[in-house]
């Protein structure tokens, strides 16, 4: 069953809990369409903590009053809701992150971004060993000029069993921290190649489990700081095909038949 759905309208700001989603080829309608970039050409995110961990405090929605217009709504704490597009949204939250930066819903070629790698034992994926504490400036390997602002592929998942083995563990499991699109009440976690029928039309295909980066560990509002989640997911280490090993904790997915997605609907999966 689909116990929770999400949706990020703006990278690393707070993501919007909805009862229904349509999903296209590219993903959740209206899913990390907007990005802040840096004055350096950098998208904004909360991969690296210290420089744009004040993004996690962000509240961003599609305005449903827009009739299908997609207009996002931009509010900083404390202030009033801005559209994203316009230069009131670009002052507000250069403001409130101490950097220049402009909002954009197109996608800088060779678009990247800077990632922080946490020193909790286990965090660091093979392919970035011996970078612990350090700043990388890596690509958003699923963002494409024309498409969204997603990290690796159109569609981010965890289940019920997965977060549950985390509380078991004394954790905070708290599922805003690991940002997913869809919330699985199943006790099983896909793996690669699985395919995922939700309700009656959305079907997905599992790509790879999702490395994870500093952001579960991050202070959010509601959300202390937690180190004990990173080490947690560091004990979490597995293969990724054509990648080596890394800590995990979710799947990716691609969407092979679009379809609304509703709280409630039936789940199953297949090889």
């Amino acid at each position: 069953m689909v116990e929770a759905i999400w949706r990020f309208p703006l990278k690393s700001a707070q993501g919007q809990q909805l009862a229904r989603v349509p999903f296209g080829l590219d993903g959740p309608v209206g899913d990390r369409a907007w990005a802040c970039v840096a004055a350096d050409g950098r998208v904004v995110s909360a991969k690296h903590p210290r420089r744009w961990g004040r993004l996690l405090e962000v509240v961003a929605v599609v305005d449903e009053s827009d009739f299908g217009g997609g207009r996002v709504l931009i509010t900083v704490p404390g202030g009033s809701p801005v559209e994203a597009g316009s230069t009131g949204a670009d002052a507000v939250l250069s403001a409130w992150l101490g950097e220049q930066v402009t909002l954009s819903r197109v996608v800088p070629e060779g678009a990247g971004l800077e990632r922080w790698w946490p020193g909790e034992e286990g965090m660091i994926p093979e392919w970035a060993t011996g970078h612990a504490g350090e700043v990388q400036t890596t690509e958003v390997a699923g963002a494409e000029p024309g498409g969204r602002f997603v990290d690796f592929a159109a569609v981010h998942l965890v289940t019920t069993g997965q977060l549950s083995e985390l509380a078991a563990e004394g954790v905070d499991a708290d599922v805003r921290r690991f940002r997913p699109n869809l919330v699985l009440d199943i006790d099983v976690a896909p793996g690669p190649g699985d395919v995922i029928n939700v309700g009656g039309e959305l079907r997905l295909r599992v790509s790879v489990p999702t490395p994870r980066c500093a952001v579960p560990g991050a202070a959010q509002p509601g959300l202390a700081r937690s180190p004990e989640v990173l080490r947690a997911i560091g004990r979490r280490r597995v293969d990724i095909a054509g990648y080596g090993r890394a800590a995990v904790f979710g799947a990716y997915a691609d969407v092979l038949r679009p379809g609304t997605a509703n709280v409630g609907d039936p789940v199953t999966l297949s090889a």
